[in-house]
């Protein structure tokens, strides 16, 4: 198992009378990581795995009384793929309500169902934490800096699932499976999805375009589709955990892009299984922009790890002046400019920074990146 950084900050909530929520998408490791906490506990606990069909009816439509008898002499409580029970947040209401003595832990491989179900049962009631594919972080705790850097090119087309890194030989066959079979599967539950072709078609086009804006507008047009439900399936996909979206930055100013948008995946092994592109980098005419998806994504992993709180956006004018990735925090600015080539002479856009001068510009690339990441 590779060690999860969240382990230790999951640990340091335990029993302070709020249960702790586990989100993310499927095949990250919720559940090797709720074990690992079980085996370390010291206590006696209960697991019980939802999408066993005789576990779910225990935990549907129950009473405290019933809870009570299920729970037994067990201190700790995990509950795995929680979203599989209907009206999930009550049945977690009625365990940190009624038994204080008793820790309980739910993970969700969807916060779509689980999120919208627990929010409002379990309001000042529950701790929550995001598991995301394996982080660049963790992998250079695991191994070194020197074999994370010499794993690049690979984790830029395989990426960082825990069934990729741990059988790279299956990579390819790995990610197929897990885009075809796992990646819609909570989205296509929704009763509001009725075109799942539409959603296939997306995706590819979303894989396709990352590094560049898009327009609602114009997805709806390429996919024949009114903007309205494009808008809609985006927003269902970054709720998965599947991609996330960077606003423009902007003061205001005349010539600078206000309303854009950009698209990211959370994994690149993912994104190259949509498009089924697993050519090795010497190969590639997108490696620009496997490098910036890569980096976006493991920087916000760190962010999120270490807890900083980062408002991210990209920056570009009418002239076509631009900036990769702005961050806002602490009441300052930073600029971040992503090269692949170490030895590329680019320098960050000085219309940026005459602009706004309080901010400081940073190049990353292959040479320091790690620096940027953990």
């Amino acid at each position: 198992m590779i060690p999860r950084i969240i382990t230790s900050q999951i640990t340091s909530d335990l029993n302070k009378g709020k249960a702790i929520i586990i989100l993310g998408p499927r095949r990250v490791g919720k559940t090797t990581l709720i074990k690992s906490i079980e085996s370390h506990s010291g206590t006696p606990s209960l697991f019980l795995n939802c999408d066993e069909p005789d576990i779910r009816p225990l935990l549907e439509n129950v009473t405290s009384s019933q809870l009570k008898f299920l729970i037994g002499n067990n201190k700790l409580v995990l509950i795995d793929e929680a979203q599989r029970i209907k009206n999930i947040g009550i049945t977690l209401k009625l365990l940190v309500d009624n038994f204080k003595d008793i820790q309980v832990i739910a993970s969700g491989s969807s916060a779509l169902e689980l999120a919208n179900e627990i929010n409002e049962p379990l309001t000042g009631r529950k701790k929550e934490y995001h598991l995301f594919p394996i982080s660049t972080g963790e992998m250079v705790k695991n191994s070194s800096v020197l074999e994370e850097k010499r794993m690049l090119e690979q984790r830029l087309i395989y990426g960082f699932y825990p069934d990729i890194i741990n059988n790279p030989d299956d990579a390819t066959e790995s990610l197929l499976e897990l885009s075809s079979n796992y990646l819609y599967k909570d989205i296509l539950s929704l009763e509001s999805i009725r075109k799942p072709a539409l959603l296939e078609k997306l995706l590819i086009a979303l894989a396709l375009q990352i590094g560049n804006e898009v327009s609602y507008n114009e997805l709806g047009q390429l996919l024949n589709s009114d903007p309205k439900t494009v808008e809609n399936y985006i927003n269902l996909l970054e709720k998965c955990f599947v991609i996330f979206q960077l606003s423009s930055f902007s003061r205001n100013l005349r010539n600078e892009i206000k309303k854009g948008k950009k698209i990211y995946f959370y994994d690149n092994g993912i994104r190259n299984a949509i498009i089924k592109n697993f050519n090795p980098i010497q190969l590639r005419q997108d490696i620009g922009a496997l490098w910036e998806n890569f980096l976006m994504a493991e920087r916000i992993k760190s962010d999120y790890y270490k807890k900083r709180l980062v408002n991210r956006y990209f920056w570009r004018t009418r002239l076509q002046h631009e900036i990769d990735l702005v961050e806002e925090t602490g009441g300052k600015l930073l600029a971040w400019e992503f090269k692949w080539s170490e030895k590329s002479k680019s320098k960050v856009s000085p219309s940026f920074l005459l602009t706004y001068p309080e901010a400081s510009g940073h190049i990353i690339n292959k040479e320091n990146y790690l620096n940027f990441l953990t």
